[in-house]
């Protein structure tokens, strides 16, 4: 199914006028910063992981709308999957941008599968992998990203 520009920029600028992530969430309980130099996209990725299953997500910060739209359509798909879930989510969607994926992993992704014509366009694969990457950390290196929640904790 090949998607038209159309359909492609009315998605992004959906997501990234309408995030329905882009807030801070309560209990996260993993927070970790991702930045992107080259464009000076800066986001901030919170997941609250619980036996491990993404239950909830939220990134802050600043971008283009590559960055933001991808980051909203992560979490779109990750949150309610299980940690092996996402990352495989995740490794489809890394490969997608290097064009090395079949139809039905595209599939997988859903929304995030217009997201494949970057591909094209190297100045702006690191704004589109930016969440990607630092959901990928936070997975890789759990202490680095860990957030001490204060108080109570309600388990």
């Amino acid at each position: 199914m090949e998607h038209s520009n159309t359909f492609y920029n009315e998605i992004v600028t959906d997501h990234n006028l309408h995030p329905g992530h882009k807030c801070a969430i309560e209990g996260a309980n993993y927070e970790l910063e991702g930045i992107n130099p080259s464009c000076g996209d800066d986001i901030t990725l919170q997941l609250r992981v619980e036996d491990g299953k993404v239950v909830d997500g939220g990134f802050v910060g600043d971008g283009c709308a590559i960055s933001q739209a991808s980051a909203d359509m992560m979490l779109d798909l990750v949150i309610g999957k299980s940690v092996e879930e996402a990352r495989h989510l995740s490794d489809i969607f890394l490969r997608m941008i290097k064009g090395t994926i079949t139809d039905e992993e595209r599939d997988e992704l859903e929304e995030a599968g217009v997201l494949q014509d970057i591909s094209h366009m190297p100045a702006r694969v690191k704004c589109a992998v930016l969440g990607w990457h630092t959901m990928d950390e936070i997975f890789d290196h759990p202490d680095k990203a860990e957030k001490k929640a204060g108080g109570e904790k309600n388990v």
